[in-house]
C-alpha cells in the first residue's frame, strides 16, 4: 500500500488488504467493509437557490475477533499508516474486552448472495450520477413553483429540493465471503405553507423518489399534491374526547405497523423487552393482517414509451450486513406471529438461525434492520374505507413518540380530517389518539388496496375500531 492516498482506489482490493493485515497481526477472525459514496443536495426557496451541497466520502471499517473477544474500528484514512492504526487499534481494543460466548462470524455454509447478485436486483443506475446539476436545480424550482401556483392561499414555502446519492460497498471476511454492490437514489419534494384570511398557517409536503431518474414523477404533479395536503388542514378545529373508528393514512399506518418489526427484533426478544416475547405461533393480530419483510424485491415498471424497467426496492440488497443472503421473511401470517427477525448474534442468543436481517455501519457490531417491510394489501379502496365510517377520524399526521414496545401502550399527538357520514368533513388538530398495540392490531377492521412503496416500507390505508381520541 502506498503511503499517500491516491485518487482511484480499488475498494475490493483495499478490503482484502485490510482483512489480510488483521489476520497477520493475530486476529483469529476478521471482517472488513469499505464504503464510498457521493451526495448532492439542492434547496430552492421562493424560486431562488438557497443551499447547494455536493460531497463525497469513503471509509473503511474493521471488526476483529480474538477467540470470542470482539472489537471494531473505522477510518477515512486510506494511507498505509492509517490502515496500520486501524488494525492495531481494533486488536488493542479486542484484547481488553470481555469474552462473549455468542460472538463470532456466521458459519461458512451460511454465506452467499441472492441469485444474480446486485446486477439482477437493479440497484444502481448511472443516469443519477450523470444528470447535470442545473437540471436537478430546475426540477426543485419546478416542484415548488407548481405548489405556489396552485392556490392564492399559498404564498410561502419551506422550499423545493432535489437530492441524489450513489454508493459502493464491499464486505469481505476471513471465512471466504466477499461481496459488493452499488446503489443509486434520486428524489425531490415540495413543502408549501398555506395561510387563511385569519392568518392561520398550515404546512405540508409531498415527494417523489426512485433508483433512477427515469422513474421520477412529474414535478408539477408532486407540487400540486403538496399544495392540496397543506390546504386541507386550514381551519382546523378541536373535537371532544370520544371513542370512534380511526382511519390511518398510508404514511401514518406505516409507523403503526412498523412497530411489529421493532417488537419482533431478536435483540428486544432476548432482552425480554417486547410485547411479543414468547409469542411465536400465537395470535397477535386479526386474520386480515400479514406482515412481510423482503430484502430481495425487484419491482417492474412500465415507462411512457412502453418499455419495461425493473428496479430494486429501497430495502433490497444481495446480502445483509454480515454477508448472508437476504430473503423473504413472514413476520405475521393471517394474524399469527410466525418469525422473529435476527442477525447471527441475536439468533444464537435465541437458538434460531439468522433471518438475514443484519445491518451495520462501519464500526460496531451488527444490528438488525429491515429490508422492504410491508403489510399485504386488502381488497377495498381508501375511499370505501372512509365511506364506511359514520363518525371518526382520518389521521394524516402524528407528533411525538408515544409507543411502548414492552407493554404495547400507544399514545400520539395527532392531526387529520374528521369523518362525518362517510365523508371527509373538516380538519382537526390538537388531539391525542390512544390505545394498546395488542388491541389495535386485533381491531384492524379494514385494509386498503393502496400499497405503494415510496421508501423501504409500505402499508396501505387502515381502519381501526374503538380508539380513544382525547380532545377538547
Amino acid at each position: 500500500m502506498p503511503a499517500e492516498v491516491v485518487g482511484s482506489i480499488d475498494l475490493r482490493e483495499l478490503a482484502q488488504e485490510v482483512l489480510g493485515r488483521a489476520l497477520r497481526a493475530g486476529a483469529t477472525d476478521a471482517e472488513a467493509v469499505v464504503y464510498e459514496g457521493e451526495e448532492f443536495s439542492s434547496l430552492v426557496r421562493l424560486g431562488e437557490v438557497e443551499t447547494l451541497k455536493q460531497s463525497g466520502s469513503r471509509a473503511v471499517g474493521l471488526r476483529v475477533f480474538l477467540g470470542q473477544r470482539v472489537a471494531s474500528t473505522s477510518s477515512s484514512d486510506f494511507s498505509a499508516d492509517g490502515i496500520d492504526r486501524l488494525v492495531s487499534g481494533a486488536l488493542d481494543l479486542a484484547r481488553i474486552t470481555s469474552e462473549d460466548p455468542f460472538a463470532g462470524l456466521p458459519d461458512e455454509s451460511a454465506f452467499g448472495e441472492v441469485p444474480g447478485g446486485s446486477e439482477a436486483q437493479q440497484l444502481y443506475f448511472d443516469d443519477v450520477h450523470r444528470m447535470p446539476p442545473a437540471q436537478r436545480i430546475e426540477i426543485a424550482r419546478r416542484v415548488e413553483a407548481a405548489a405556489l401556483a396552485y392556490d392564492t392561499r399559498i404564498q410561502n414555502s419551506k422550499g423545493g429540493d432535489f437530492d441524489t446519492a450513489t454508493s459502493h460497498k464491499v464486505l469481505t471476511n476471513s471465512r471466504g465471503f466477499t461481496g459488493e454492490y452499488r446503489r443509486s437514489y434520486c428524489g425531490f419534494s415540495a413543502a408549501p405553507i398555506a395561510q387563511d384570511s385569519a392568518g392561520h398557517m398550515q404546512g405540508n409536503y409531498w415527494y417523489s423518489s426512485a433508483r433512477t431518474t427515469q422513474l421520477l414523477e412529474d414535478p408539477e404533479h408532486i407540487g400540486r399534491i403538496a399544495a392540496q395536503r397543506a390546504l386541507r388542514h386550514l381551519g382546523a378545529r378541536k373535537v371532544p374526547t370520544q371513542q370512534v373508528p380511526v382511519v390511518f393514512s398510508p404514511e401514518i399506518a406505516r409507523s403503526l405497523i412498523g412497530s411489529i418489526f421493532s417488537a419482533a427484533e431478536g435483540d428486544a426478544i432476548y432482552r425480554n423487552a417486547s410485547m411479543f416475547n414468547g409469542m411465536l405461533g400465537q395470535r397477535v393480530a386479526g386474520d386480515n393482517i400479514t406482515v412481510v419483510d423482503d430484502g430481495t424485491l425487484v419491482f417492474p415498471h412500465r415507462l411512457a414509451d412502453g418499455r419495461s424497467l425493473p428496479a430494486g426496492g429501497f430495502g433490497t440488497s444481495p446480502f445483509d450486513g454480515e454477508g448472508l443472503p437476504t430473503r423473504r421473511t413472514v413476520l405475521v401470517e393471517r394474524g399469527i406471529l410466525k418469525n422473529y427477525v435476527t442477525n447471527t448474534y441475536t439468533g444464537r442468543k435465541l437458538g434460531i438461525p439468522s433471518t438475514g436481517n443484519a445491518s451495520r455501519g462501519l464500526a460496531g457490531n451488527p444490528g438488525t434492520g429491515s429490508g422492504n417491510f410491508f403489510l399485504e394489501p386488502g381488497g377495498v379502496t381508501p375511499e370505501q374505507i372512509i365511506a364506511s365510517v359514520p363518525n371518526g377520524l382520518y389521521v394524516t399526521e402524528v407528533m411525538g413518540f408515544g409507543v411502548n414496545l414492552v407493554t404495547g401502550d400507544y399514545s400520539q399527538g395527532a392531526a387529520g380530517l374528521w369523518i362525518e357520514n362517510g365523508e371527509l368533513a373538516y380538519p382537526v388538530e390538537e388531539i391525542t389518539i390512544a390505545g394498546n398495540l395488542k388491541d389495535i392490531y386485533r381491531n384492524i377492521s379494514a385494509v386498503g388496496n393502496d400499497l405503494h412503496f415510496r421508501g423501504s416500507s409500505a402499508v396501505p390505508t387502515l381502519r381501526v375500531e374503538g380508539m380513544t381520541i382525547a380532545g377538547a
